[in-house]
């Protein structure tokens, strides 16, 4: 039988709802507890390993105790190992060591579930010795280590283990300093290199910066935005550089990676959860303003967890405004804008057209599809 290795970091993803960032740290973990934050990762990495069962009689997982993978591997009736008992509150000390017994095991695949300090800790306990593969739980995901989707990496781990032809490359482990990130700044750092199965169709890519020759194209979005601002309805306005510039033309303080709401060209609220956004909106009349990440497309399920499906459901998809620079959209070379909120039928929901603001007075037609 095949080893397949699994390491779950339960806690992953759990600031986003909640507009916390991430999750790393002790202290900010008992925040997103506090606010009422619920586990993301778990349930992410069912969708993924079910992927797995057409070869469940051909494969043992080793995994951890709990939630970092033996509760969801039994609950699918895989054959499984447990290698390391966990403590219950999960440490990335623990995620290190189950990753080095991994490679002692000799697993053929190592699957881990989580966010870029995920990717960060599984590094730091195999380096580039086995072959790996993300499935994506985590707010900030930047490494292209991660398949787009739960799902896609459920897939794509199914066609390496049933010996499909692939090269094997090394992509880069890619974090930010989550305390700046809280302040506005975003600081990068390459952490080094995980072999992946690579097939470029199933993996992200790396989320790229905004060159500032793109600050005027942002300007003139942001101008016809607020030229054609309604009064008495709430803006919903996502983060990133390409939404900033619509405060920055209302002359009002905002939260580049974060979710602000404005109403007759007023800050309601800054720095929003979930459930912030829920109560602000109430009954009223929204709308949603998002742009695409650099590099990656996404319009949902990166970096914006607090418009969830339960947003989305509230606001209605003929209230969502997309806007995005030129460059953004020629990177993609005809591929969709993509989303992934977690909920199925949210998702093929907002499938299709969409107008988005490319310049003042322009807009194209361009089709958004689930991630």
């Amino acid at each position: 039988m095949k080893k397949v290795g699994l390491i779950i970091n339960p806690v992953a993803g759990m600031g986003g709802r909640v507009g916390l960032k991430g999750t790393d740290g002790v202290n900010i973990l008992r925040k997103a507890i506090k606010l009422g934050a619920m586990k993301e990762a778990p349930r992410k990495a069912l969708r993924g390993i079910e992927r797995l069962l057409p070869i469940k009689d051909d494969i043992i997982i080793l995994t951890c105790s709990g939630d970092m993978g033996e509760d969801q591997c039994k609950g699918l009736g895989f054959n499984v190992r447990v290698i390391l008992e966990s403590s219950g509150n999960t440490t990335s000390r623990e995620t290190m060591i189950g990753a080095s017994i991994m490679e002692e095991k000799k697993v053929e695949l190592l699957i881990f579930v989580g966010g870029d300090g995920t990717a960060r800790d599984i590094y730091k306990g195999v380096g580039n010795r086995i072959v790996t593969l993300g499935i994506p739980a985590g707010v900030k995901i930047h490494s292209p280590v991660y398949a787009n989707t739960p799902e896609k990496a459920g897939d794509l781990a199914l066609l390496y283990l049933k010996g499909e032809n692939f090269v094997v490359k090394e992509e880069e482990v890619i974090d930010i300093d989550e305390e700046a990130f809280r302040k506005n700044e975003v600081r990068t750092r390459l952490f080094g290199y995980l072999k992946v199965p690579y097939k470029k169709e199933y993996l992200q890519n790396k989320k790229a910066p905004t060159p500032l020759k793109e600050e005027e194209n942002q300007k003139a979005i942001a101008l016809d935005i607020i030229d054609n601002m309604i009064d008495g309805v709430y803006y919903i306005i996502g983060p990133g550089t390409t939404t900033r510039a619509i405060m920055e033309g209302l002359n009002l303080p905002y939260t580049l990676l974060g979710v602000d709401i404005i109403k007759d060209k007023k800050l309601i609220k800054s720095d929003c959860s979930e459930k912030d956004i829920l109560q602000i909106v109430s009954n009223s009349k929204s709308k949603l303003i998002i742009t695409p990440t650099g590099g990656q497309g996404y319009l949902l399920g990166r970096g914006n967890q607090q418009i969830s499906d339960k947003v989305i459901k509230k606001i209605e998809k003929e209230n969502i405004y997309i806007i995005s620079s030129n460059r953004k959209i020629v990177e993609l070379g005809g591929k969709p804008l993509l989303i992934y909120t977690g909920d199925k039928d949210i998702d093929l929901m907002l499938e299709g057209y969409y107008r988005v603001k490319v310049g003042y007075g322009i807009d194209i037609m361009y089709r958004v599809s689930k991630g």
